[in-house]
C-alpha cells in the first residue's frame, strides 16, 4: 500500500527529474515556433552535464559549473545555426552528428578523467516546505530550480508579446513574407537556437552539477529526444510543453520508485516506460495539432 509519504516521495523524484527537461524544452519550444528544428538538444544537455562537472571540479564551485553548462550549450547552438544556415547543411542531418560526436567525445573524455563532486545547495522555503504532500517536493529544492518561475514567463513574453517574439513566429510560420518585409530570417533562427542552446545546457548542467553531483557516460540518456516529444505533445504551446515534461519526469520517477516500494514489475518495461509515453505522446497529439508551418524547413538567401 502506497502511503503519504511514499506520494510524497515520488513527486520528488518526478519533480527533480522533470526539471533538467522544463529547462531544455521552453529552449526547443522557442527555437520550433521559430521554425528551427533543433535535433542537436541531446548534444547541448550531455555536453553541458559533462563541461558542468569538468568546470565544477576545477574550480571547486558548482555555480561556476553552471554556468559553463550554458556556455557550452550556447557554442553547440551556433555551431548547429552556422552549419545550418550559412553552410545550408541539412538541419537534421547536423543535429544527429552533434548528438553523435558529443557522446563519443564525452565517452572518451570520462574514461581518461577524473573529477570531484560538487552539486548546487539546496533551498528550503520555511512554513512552505511543512505543507502536507506538496511542500518538501516544491519547496526544498536546490536552487536553479526557482530559476523557472523567471524563465517560463520570460520565454512566454519573448514568443507571444515581445516584437522579437512577433519576428520569431513569422519567421516559423511565413519565412517569405517575413524576408519581405525586412526580417533577417536565418538571423532569427539562430538567435533562436542560441536561446534553446543556453537553456538545454542549463537542464544538462543541472542534471549533473544540481542533482547527480558527477558526470556518467551518456547521462542524459535520450533526454532531448524527449523534450522534442513535450514539445510535440505540448502542441507547440509552452503551458502544454511542461505539462508533458512534467508527465514524463513522473513516468520516470515511477521507473525508480516502485521496485524501492516493494511493487514488482518488469524491469525492462520500467526501463522504458518514458520512452514509450513520449512515442505514444507523439502518435497521439502529433495529427491533432499543427506544427509551424516553415518548422524544419530552409531558407535560403545570400544575405542573410
Amino acid at each position: 500500500m502506497i502511503g503519504a509519504d511514499d506520494v510524497s516521495t515520488i513527486l520528488s523524484s518526478g519533480i527533480r527529474l522533470a526539471v533538467p527537461l522544463a529547462f531544455a524544452a521552453c529552449g526547443e519550444y522557442l527555437a520550433e515556433r521559430a521554425g528551427a528544428m533543433n535535433i542537436s538538444v541531446e548534444a547541448m544537455m550531455l555536453g553541458a552535464a559533462f563541461g558542468s562537472v569538468a568546470t565544477a571540479s576545477a574550480t571547486g564551485s558548482a555555480t561556476t559549473g553552471l554556468v559553463a553548462g550554458v556556455l557550452i550549450g550556447l557554442v553547440i547552438g551556433f555551431v548547429h545555426g552556422n552549419l545550418s544556415h550559412r553552410l545550408e547543411i541539412n538541419t537534421f542531418v547536423v543535429g544527429l552528428v552533434l548528438n553523435a560526436l558529443v557522446l563519443g567525445l564525452t565517452s572518451y573524455l570520462i574514461t581518461i578523467s577524473s573529477f570531484e563532486s560538487h552539486q548546487v545547495s539546496q533551498v528550503s522555503i520555511p512554513w512552505l516546505r511543512d505543507i502536507p504532500l506538496i511542500g518538501h517536493p516544491l519547496f526544498v529544492e536546490r536552487w536553479p530550480v526557482y530559476l523557472l518561475l523567471v524563465l517560463v514567463p520570460l520565454t512566454w513574453w519573448l514568443v507571444e508579446r515581445s516584437r522579437w517574439g512577433l519576428e520569431l513566429r513569422a519567421v516559423g510560420e511565413q519565412p517569405q513574407a517575413a524576408d519581405v518585409t525586412g526580417i533577417r530570417v536565418n538571423l532569427r533562427r539562430r538567435q533562436a537556437l542560441l536561446w534553446c542552446g543556453a537553456l538545454a545546457g542549463l537542464g544538462g548542467a543541472y542534471l549533473a552539477v544540481g542533482e547527480v553531483g558527477s558526470f556518467n557516460q551518456n547521462m542524459t540518456a535520450g533526454r532531448g529526444y524527449i523534450v522534442i516529444a513535450a514539445v510535440i505533445f505540448g502542441a507547440w504551446r509552452l503551458r502544454r510543453t511542461l505539462i508533458g515534461c512534467a508527465l514524463f519526469g513522473l513516468a520516470d520517477a515511477m521507473r525508480l520508485a516502485l521496485p524501492a516500494l516493494g511493487l514488482t514489475m518488469n524491469s525492462q518495461l520500467l526501463v522504458v516506460a518514458p520512452y514509450l509515453l513520449a512515442l505514444l505522446a507523439m502518435l497521439l497529439f502529433a495529427n491533432q495539432n499543427r506544427e509551424p508551418r516553415a518548422l524544419g524547413q530552409p531558407f535560403e538567401r545570400g544575405s542573410t
